[in-house]
């Protein structure tokens, strides 16, 4: 794999925060409150972004809406691709998805496939009575007629540039950066 460098950090922690508050905003406004909310995080950054986005709902509603966590490792087209040996997690719900309204949440939006795999793996464990996308970056390149409901930012890409987002609680910093193959690698 060529070396990947940094050619810009386009978020800091602080634009996150204002992003993430924003986003979780818009979910209360649209589903009415936090009733039958349940925020699913697609492992591994879906995770901190469902978190990140339930303590923001938290602060405005008085309530943290549930977070499950969904491994979607069985569910990829492209798993022989991935590992010989893949890593496949545990999901977890807190309670039965069946009839909830789920906010899908992860770091980036790209070709559409990740989501797709959710998808599929959703149904495995009920019928939600609908399911809707929350993502931090989306970056274009789609391969599937898939679109987020809840868009953080939307950043242009090239096809060499790579986005990567960091948490806090997974990387130990909170920042969004474009990385990009240096040429002739």
């Amino acid at each position: 794999m060529s070396q990947l460098v940094p050619k810009a950090t386009i978020l800091d922690a602080a634009e996150m925060g204002r992003i993430v508050r924003r986003m979780a905003g818009e979910i209360v406004e649209t589903h009415r409150g936090v009733e039958e909310l349940m925020l699913i995080g697609i492992r591994t950054r879906g995770v901190p972004m469902a978190e990140a986005l339930a303590a923001a709902i938290e602060k405005v509603e008085g309530r943290r809406p549930p977070i499950g966590i969904l491994d979607i490792t069985l569910y990829r087209d492209d798993l022989s691709l991935v590992a010989p040996k893949p890593v496949v997690r545990e999901s977890r719900f807190p309670e039965p998805i069946e009839g909830r309204a789920l906010v899908l949440c992860d770091d980036v939006l790209y070709t559409g496939r990740t989501v797709r795999a959710a998808l599929d793996a959703l149904a495995d464990f009920g019928r939600p009575r609908v399911v809707r996308l929350a993502v931090l970056i989306d970056r274009g390149w789609r391969e599937l007629p898939i679109h987020a409901d809840y868009v953080g930012r939307k950043v242009p890409t090239s096809a060499t540039e790579v986005i990567k987002v960091a948490f806090e609680e997974t990387d130990g910093t909170s920042k969004v950066q474009i990385l990009d193959r240096p040429a002739g690698a």
